[in-house]
């Protein structure tokens, strides 16, 4: 088991409702352990299980609730807020 973190884009966020169907979708993910949503930055922090789920399953959950995302884990060079 080892834990990571992902850090994913979540687009046109902007209400209570969307930042609640948003973090009721990743939290339901098997294997996720935390979720911190930002909708001022349209971003949300997911540490989870590798072994358990991938960052393939957000981008699922996010869109079955009628958001786009581009996932990266935290640390990769391709994530537009790498600098940050």
């Amino acid at each position: 088991m080892t834990i990571k973190m992902a850090k994913v884009s979540i687009e046109n966020i902007d209400d209570a409702k969307g930042v609640e169907s948003v973090m009721t979708a990743l939290k339901n993910i098997n294997g996720v352990t935390a979720v911190e949503l930002d909708p001022a930055s349209s971003t949300a922090l997911i540490k989870y299980d590798d072994t358990d789920t991938s960052i393939h399953a957000f981008t699922a959950a996010i869109s079955m609730v009628d958001y786009v995302t581009q996932p990266y884990p935290i640390d990769a060079p391709q994530n537009p807020r790498y600098h940050d």
